[in-house]
């Protein structure tokens, strides 16, 4: 038996069941880390324009401690950021700047964990269903072959047995292909949704951050510098 023989009886034998089932699990465990996502951006839900204006009016009237509390009270991903420069505004604006870029990238990811699975499985699911067809139509021209060696006397009998699983072959084949584009679809769009919205939450730190950035570089119009500003 060579190989091509060997991969062909490995193929009818399984069949493309088992291919169906990967797809579930994977599709299990996608709906399971949709879930999870959603849950975790919905818990950092918060009104980012309603806290740059009280972050603004905090630091306006020099509540360095106020402005702490204020975004230490927030769940949201872009006060977490900032509060990290407060806490290093007394070095200077550019050592705030920095603090706040690493904490950003601590932010990025978490927020983009686990969506590398859904991007995966979103692009590979149909490959695999693919996978499944192949086997199913293997299998269908397997059956054609064996029509050829019906005895004579029974003619008959295998053209009916032949072309049924045939049949039953290619239906299992296009079941395999519609299973892989149920299971990438939904992680594609929410992969999709995921980033989008990931991409949001940065753009809010980057304007929320600047906020605390403008306050530290320049001064207050009508207010004297103090001695630490001055130098």
């Amino acid at each position: 038996m060579n190989l091509v023989e060997w991969l062909q009886h490995l193929m009818t034998n399984f069949g493309a069941g088992w291919v169906m089932w990967l797809l579930i699990g994977l599709s299990v465990i996608s709906v399971a880390v949709m879930l999870e996502r959603g849950w975790f951006y919905w818990s950092l839900r918060d009104d980012v324009g309603r806290l740059a204006r009280e972050l603004r009016d905090r630091l306006r009237s020099d509540d360095m401690e106020g402005a702490r509390k204020l975004l230490e009270a927030s769940p949201s991903a872009e006060a977490a950021v900032v509060v990290a420069g407060i806490i290093e505004a007394d070095r200077g604006a550019k050592a705030a700047d920095e603090a706040m870029q690493g904490a950003a990238a601590l932010q990025k990811m978490k927020l983009e964990r686990r969506l590398a699975f859904l991007g995966t499985l979103g692009n590979n699911a149909p490959f695999m269903g693919l996978f499944g067809t192949v086997i199913g139509v293997v299998q269908a021209f397997e059956a054609l072959g064996k029509q050829g060696a019906v005895a004579a006397n029974a003619a008959k009998e295998g053209a009916l047995t032949a072309p049924t699983e045939v049949m039953a072959a290619i239906a299992e084949a296009l079941v395999a292909t519609a299973v892989g584009l149920a299971v990438a679809i939904p992680a594609v769009a929410m992969y999709n949704y995921y980033q989008r919205l990931s991409r949001s939450i940065l753009a809010n730190t980057d304007a929320l951050s600047h906020v605390l950035l403008s306050h530290l570089v320049g001064i207050p119009a009508g207010r004297k510098p103090s001695e630490a500003e001055a130098e």
